[in-house]
């Protein structure tokens, strides 16, 4: 008897999704084997996923495109490649259709095939929940399943009727649940009598520059009342190494600048002063007390303040529902508010081991193998039994 084959279309756009991506059809692969269906993947994938039996269209990079210039410059290619993919799912019909991320590219893919009766699935929710919330009624003719990687994302969308299913985050399988300050200070050859800052200004040139400059005024506040007190810096990459460097010149500001390294510095650390993005979960992950910071241009954040529609902008305290972690924003991000409540959090004591335990929990909340988790979404929605 012929085996049962399930034809999954997948387009991804980034690294990340190259990841997610991977991981999905390992798990997916390993189910196949255990109903006896013969799986066949085909789209744009990147490096890990050809490497698992996908068969790429187009390399994944012409897809990864940044800012508002190169996309005008490459529409015309990407146009053409979307074109191809509506074309060649429509005549194929694949069982499920996912877009991973990227959903300026693959919502339209999404939609298209919806209509054309295949099944569709959106891994990794656009920031819909946070501003330009219309957005909404797009994702809704578009996907038959929306995968979150986040409780509170799946919330929104249960809360607008359209389909979803939480998986839990990558992340979250992938850090362990203890505490890892000893190993990562054996790492990094600090003591463990060491009273430990860990600086994150972030990962691109204008976050850098409209932190940094704060960020290590209030290192200066923070040694002024902890003379002693070690500063580890992780530069995100060579050029922001050389920015951070710039900024130190001239200044008698006591830092250690180190290559990446961001996660084992921030597991040797006592308290972390980071910018707002993906790093705060990777530090709530790591059990660590933080201040988050987020400072834009005047005009930007204008603009920006009146589209967002969330009360917290980090992810421990959208986690939370609550405000676990201080979040600084625009004009208060100084030393003079920092510092104190930095150096609350370098103290430690009860309030520290209470949130700590409180990030455990998080953790453990997300940490659902996501992989296996959005696998099993994905059968589900292709109507196959897999025992």
């Amino acid at each position: 008897m012929a085996k049962r084959r399930l034809h999954i279309g997948i387009v991804v756009g980034e690294a990340s999704g190259d990841i997610l991506g991977a991981g999905l059809m390992k798990a997916l692969q390993s189910r196949a084997d255990a109903a006896d269906i013969e799986l066949h993947f085909d789209g744009i994938g990147g490096p890990r996923m050809i490497a698992a039996g996908f068969h790429s269209f187009y390399p994944m990079d012409r897809l990864s495109v940044m800012g508002f210039i190169d996309p005008l410059k490459r529409l015309p290619e990407l146009l053409r490649m979307r074109k191809h993919l509506k074309q060649h799912f429509r005549r194929t019909l694949p069982d499920v259709f996912i877009g991973v991320d990227s959903p300026d590219f693959t919502l339209n893919i999404e939609a298209d095939l919806k209509q054309a009766g295949i099944k569709t699935a959106h891994y990794v929710s656009p920031s819909v929940w946070a501003w330009r919330q219309g957005r909404i009624k797009t994702i809704a003719r578009a996907v038959d399943m929306m995968l979150t990687l986040l409780p509170f994302e799946a919330a929104f969308y249960e809360a607008n009727q359209v389909p979803v299913r939480f998986v839990g985050h990558p992340l979250a399988d992938e850090f362990p649940l203890e505490d890892q300050r000893q190993s990562a200070r054996h790492t990094l050859a600090i003591d463990e009598s060491e009273l430990v800052l860990a600086v994150l200004p972030g990962s691109r040139g204008g976050e850098v520059g409209h932190l940094a400059p704060a960020f290590l005024d209030t290192i200066d506040w923070l040694h002024q009342q902890l003379p002693q007190l070690k500063v580890l810096i992780p530069a995100a990459s060579a050029e922001r190494r050389s920015q951070i460097e710039t900024l130190l010149a001239g200044r008698d500001t006591r830092v250690t600048l180190l290559d990446g390294q961001s996660r084992e510095v921030m597991a040797a650390a006592d308290a972390v002063l980071m910018a707002s993005g993906t790093t705060t979960l990777e530090a709530m992950l790591l059990k660590r007390p933080m201040v988050v910071a987020y400072r834009l241009g005047s005009l930007s954040y204008k603009l920006l303040s009146r589209l967002v529609k969330t009360p917290h902008i980090s992810l421990p305290n959208l986690l939370a529902g609550e405000a676990l972690v201080p979040e600084i924003i625009q004009d208060e991000v100084r030393p003079d508010v920092i510092g104190p409540l930095l150096l609350e959090r370098l103290s430690g004591g009860e309030s520290v081991d209470v949130l700590k335990a409180r990030f455990r929990q998080m953790h453990e909340d997300i940490a659902l193998n996501a992989s296996d988790s959005a696998a099993d979404a994905i059968l589900k929605l292709a109507e196959v039994n897999h025992g």
